[in-house]
């Protein structure tokens, strides 16, 4: 029996051989999103709500992760929330808030207040790294590092994840979902 087959913004008839109850089908226009077809089951195709909010965390840790690239060379100061010096958790909250999403400004509560947790091996660009019984936190940039503002005296900068990072860390959490 022929029938259409709809996808996103397509309607493509399928034929098979012609029987007495074939019969012939409209495509007519309908709202945005959905398509309407006289004598066969109304099709709707949406994106699922979770495949619209990974892709605005998506693009909003990208956001996140442009901006504290933007920081490189900026000094550590203590309690400093940018921009022009920053702390390891001023840093990430400055650079999230930038992208539209509000953290706390505290490891401990970063850590705690942001429900998705992420293991080592699930790091995706823009996750929080803590560190040290979670007494520091970085950034994750991908390819196997992260930026962070480590301490007095130095400036944020990219590092390469080691081994040392590897063992003392103590858990990660992706923002903006």
């Amino acid at each position: 029996m022929g029938g259409v087959v709809l996808t996103t913004g397509l309607a493509v008839t399928h034929t098979a051989p012609a029987s007495a109850s074939t019969r012939p089908v409209q495509v007519q226009a309908a709202p945005t999103g959905t398509q309407a077809v006289t004598g066969v089951r109304t099709a709707k195709v949406t994106l699922s709500a979770r495949a619209a909010r990974a892709a605005r965390q998506k693009a909003r840790a990208s956001k996140a992760v442009a901006t504290a690239k933007a920081q490189l060379g900026d000094p550590y100061r203590y309690g400093g929330t940018g921009p022009g010096s920053f702390d390891c958790s001023g840093l990430v909250q400055f650079s999230w808030r930038k992208a539209g999403v509000k953290i706390p400004r505290v490891t401990h509560s970063q850590y705690a207040r942001i429900r998705t947790k992420v293991s080592w091996r699930n790091l995706r660009p823009g996750d929080l790294m803590f560190f040290s019984g979670r007494g520091h936190v970085g950034m994750y940039v991908g390819n196997g590092r992260m930026i962070h503002s480590p301490s007095t005296g130095k400036t944020v900068r990219i590092e390469k994840l080691d081994g040392w990072r590897k063992r003392s860390f103590a858990g990660a959490v992706r923002p903006g979902g």
